[in-house]
């Protein structure tokens, strides 16, 4: 009589898939979260799929995913990309404008990526080590782009405290930063996309924009892990700063 197989020796159950899954044990100096860290990474499927695909990290899939909704990387657009590093963004945009004019008979964009610190050289990219708050800014970026931007874009993340309120603070004070940089080097119908954490304290810049966009979406898009509070905004039909001029001016 044939012997029926056990999960052992190849049939699956519930507890041989969840075998299948990488743990990590603890190592003398290596704190907890840095374990816990460690196997999310060895076990995210994004993870393991950035490196197959060649990006730089799993954040790419983020922005390939908005863009697959919203449409806005497209052949010939002058993106830039604040606070750049590691890459990623760059590179999906790269192939998205058709920078590297490999898509015969469409127009050729332009992708132009800025942080403060240096980050490795991308074919199609242009990148500069430049802080986007300084004085002048702008006027370089536009500058380096021969033009207007019809894309400006931000996955930054200000640096964790610890304390989930304050860091909620700070990262829109850094989305509402951005947002002021892009009414400055954004072409009108232009479009704006910034990661934020939801929190409750994003109402004015969420009705900043909508003063100066004719559409803000709202997104949490798949790659973004489920237990994370971060969400997109993605800001298209950019009016002209002169929109929020008129609206300070009514208040």
């Amino acid at each position: 009589m044939t012997k029926a197989p056990t999960s052992r020796e190849g049939k699956s159950s519930g507890r041989g898939a969840r075998d299948l899954r990488v743990r990590v044990k603890s190592a003398k100096g290596r704190k907890l979260s840095s374990t816990l860290w460690l196997e999310r990474q060895l076990n995210d499927p994004y993870v393991a799929r950035a490196k197959r695909e060649g990006y730089r990290g799993r954040a790419a899939f983020k922005i390939l995913e908005l863009d697959d909704k919203y449409r806005f990387l497209v052949p010939g657009a002058r993106v830039v990309d604040l606070g750049c590093a590691p890459g990623g963004w760059c590179q999906v945009a790269v192939g998205r404008v058709n920078a590297l004019g490999e898509k015969g008979g469409k127009a050729v964009g332009k992708v132009l990526g800025v942080d403060l610190q240096e980050v490795d050289p991308i074919a199609g990219a242009e990148i500069h080590q430049l802080d986007f708050l300084e004085d002048g800014a702008d006027a370089k970026v536009k500058e380096w782009l021969g033009g207007p931007a019809d894309v400006v874009m931000s996955d930054m993340a200000a640096a964790s405290s610890g304390h989930k309120g304050t860091d909620h603070l700070r990262i829109v004070a850094l989305v509402e930063a951005a947002a002021a940089f892009a009414f400055d080097v954004l072409e009108p119908g232009g479009t704006f996309v910034a990661k934020v954490l939801a929190g409750g304290a994003e109402t004015e810049m969420q009705a900043m924009l909508k003063r100066n966009f004719d559409k803000v979406a709202n997104v949490k898009p798949p790659a973004s892990r489920s237990d994370s509070s971060e969400k997109f905004v993605v800001a298209t039909g950019f009016r002209g700063r002169q929109a929020d001029q008129r609206a300070d001016q009514r208040d």
